[in-house]
Parts: C-alpha cells; structure tokens; sequence
C-alpha cells in the first residue's frame, strides 16, 4: 500500500512538472528510484530486487527508441523506467498500453485545440472540393496551416494516466 501511494505522488509530481515547466526532475526520480528498489529488496529480497530491477530496465527500454529520435524527453523514459522499478515488467507493460492510449488522446485534444474542430474540417472540405474540381488529379491532399511550429506534447501526463489506470485496473 505505501509503495503505491509512494508512486501516485511520484506521477502527481512528474506530471505537474511535466506541464508547467516540459520536464521532469531527476531530484523527483531519483530518491523515487532509490525508494522503489530498496522497498522491493527489504519485502521480497533479492528476487524482489531483481524484479524491481527487470522491470526498470523494460521500462527504459520501451521509450529508448522514440528518445534517441528526439521524440520523446530523457525524464519521460525515466519516469517510466522507475514505474517498473515500483511495480514489475507486468505491471510496466500494461502501463505502456495505457500510455499510448492516453497520448493519442492527449493529442487529439491538442490538435483539435491548437487548429480547432472547425478549422479543420474546412480544410478537409477545401481539400476534397480542390481534389473533386481537378478530377482528382490533385495527388497532394493536405490541410492548410501557416504555423508549422512543433507541437510539444506533456507525456509525463500521459505516463501517469498510463499508470494510474492500470494501478486502478489492477487493483
């Protein structure tokens, strides 16, 4: 019970950094790693560790990749690497999944804020109509945006919404 309200607050903190700021502390992840590892080795000895320890390095592996593409923040990996560490590669993998279905989400509202419902179904139209009137000639179909500016989305939020669901699910 204390490991995982321990690691409720680590997601209520990391995510408040995470959209306030755009990132994620190591002073935050740090002692929740040290936590996490020494909890696991006192109530399940070494094989308490090693779990812990297995699932810390499945964790960092599933973002290792969109990281070095310069997708994703080294404290989002973190984060999720020391969610295993909390509660196991189980409990990471089923995070990851919630993770991606909250980040969808969580785009999906930035996108439909940041160039609004209408505004892109009118780009739609304008794009099937420009299709249509060229008899589809017109291989390139896209929506008209001025402002190309990278969108940056807050995935710690969506880690923990990731984890948090699953500690719910998992309950």
């Amino acid at each position: 019970m204390l490991l995982n309200w321990v690691l409720i607050t680590v997601l209520v903190v990391c995510s408040l950094t995470d959209l306030i700021y755009r990132k994620i502390y190591n002073v935050v992840l740090l002692p929740a790693l040290l936590f996490a590892l020494v909890y696991n080795a006192y109530h399940g000895g070494w094989a308490g560790l090693g779990q812990s320890m297995l699932g810390l390095l499945v964790g960092l592996l599933i973002l290792i990749i969109p990281f070095a593409k310069g997708g994703m923040g080294a404290g989002d990996v973190k984060l999720l690497g020391i969610i295993g560490a909390f509660k196991g590669v189980q409990f990471v993998l089923y995070s990851a999944i919630g993770m991606g279905l909250a980040g969808g989400l969580i785009a999906l509202g930035i996108w439909f804020y940041r160039f609004g419902v209408i505004d892109t179904i009118v780009g739609i139209a304008k794009g099937i109509y420009l299709m249509i009137r060229s008899g589809f000639t017109l291989f390139q179909f896209r929506l008209y945006n001025n402002d190309n500016e990278k969108i940056m989305l807050p995935y710690g939020l969506a880690i923990a919404l990731g984890a948090a669901s699953t500690l719910w699910l998992m309950r």
